[in-house]
C-alpha cells in the first residue's frame, strides 16, 4: 500500500504540495485538479520521480528517499506524452529494454515481450520504428512497456491528454481490466466512472476525498467558483508550465520507473 506522510514540496522556493497525508488502499483511485494544483508533482512523488522536501512516501516498509529504485520496480509510471518514455528504435526493443534490470534470461524476456505485444495489439508492429506509430499506438506501447515489468501499482499522469476519443476509450478499457492497483491522474472526468475513490487536489492539498460522483460534483463547484489564472505553479503539470520550469524527467535505464 502507498502511504504519504506529511508530504510537502517546493520548486525554487514556491510551495507546490503542503503536508499531504494519504493512504492509497483501493484498487482504482482517481485524482483530479486544475493545472497548477500540484497533482502532477503529487503523481511523481508516488514512485520517487520527485522526492518531497518534507515528509515521506512509503510502499509497505520502503520509502522513496531511501529505496527509490526498489519502489520504481513496483510502482510503474505512465506519462501524458509517450515520447517521454519511449527510448528505443523499435517497438519490441522498447518493451525489452525495460525488462533488462529484471535479469529474466533471453527466453523468458522474449516470451514476455511477445506476450505483451500480442495482448495490447502491437504484435504486427513488432519491428516497426516506434516513432512511426500513431499517437494511440505510442501511448499503448508506453503502457505495455511498463506493464511488461509486472508492477504492483500503476500510476498514470494524464495518459489520454494527447489522444482522440477512440484512443482514449482504448486506454480506458485497458486500465479497467488490470489486476494492478491503478492511480489515475486525469482531467477527463468520464474516465472515473466505476472507480472506488476519487481525490480532488487544489492548492497543493487534497481538499476532497470521496466517491467519483461526489468528488466530480465537488470539483465542478470548485472550478465554477475559482477564477482562471494565467500561471501554473506546478512546473511538471504539462504544457501550461512556465518557461524555465522543470520538464518531465528523463526515464531511468529501462525508461519506465
Amino acid at each position: 500500500m502507498l502511504r504519504l506522510e506529511g508530504v510537502s514540496h517546493a520548486y525554487d522556493g514556491n510551495p507546490v504540495l503542503h503536508g499531504v497525508d494519504l493512504e492509497l488502499r483501493e484498487h482504482r483511485i482517481g485524482v483530479i485538479g486544475a493545472n497548477g494544483s500540484g497533482k502532477s508533482t503529487l503523481a511523481r512523488t508516488l514512485n520517487g520521480l520527485v522526492l518531497p522536501d518534507a515528509g515521506r512516501v512509503w510502499l509497505g516498509e520502503w520509502n522513496t528517499h531511501r529505496h527509490a529504485r526498489h519502489i520504481r520496480r513496483r510502482v510503474g509510471f505512465v506519462f501524458s506524452d509517450a515520447a517521454n518514455q519511449i527510448i528505443m528504435p523499435t517497438v519490441a526493443e522498447d518493451v525489452e529494454v525495460g525488462l533488462r534490470p529484471l535479469k529474466l534470461g533471453r527466453e523468458e524476456t522474449a516470451r514476455r515481450v511477445d506476450g505483451i505485444l500480442e495482448r495490447y495489439g502491437l504484435a504486427a508492429h513488432r519491428d516497426h520504428p516506434a516513432h512511426l506509430l500513431s499517437g494511440g499506438q505510442r501511448q499503448m506501447l508506453a503502457l505495455a512497456s511498463v506493464l511488461a515489468t509486472e508492477p504492483e501499482v500503476l500510476v498514470c499522469d494524464e495518459p489520454t491528454t494527447l489522444l482522440d476519443r477512440r484512443n482514449t476509450r482504448m486506454v480506458h478499457r485497458v486500465l479497467d481490466t488490470l489486476e494492478q492497483q491503478v492511480v489515475l491522474f486525469t482531467h477527463d472526468l468520464d474516465l472515473l466512472a466505476g472507480f472506488d475513490r476519487v481525490l480532488v487536489v487544489d492548492g497543493g492539498r487534497v481538499v476532497h476525498d470521496g466517491s467519483p460522483e461526489d468528488s466530480v460534483a465537488f470539483y465542478t463547484r470548485l472550478m465554477d467558483a475559482t477564477p482562471a489564472t494565467p500561471h501554473d505553479p506546478d512546473p511538471v503539470a504539462g504544457p501550461a508550465a512556465e518557461p524555465g520550469s522543470t520538464p518531465d524527467p528523463a526515464p531511468e535505464p529501462g525508461g519506465r520507473r
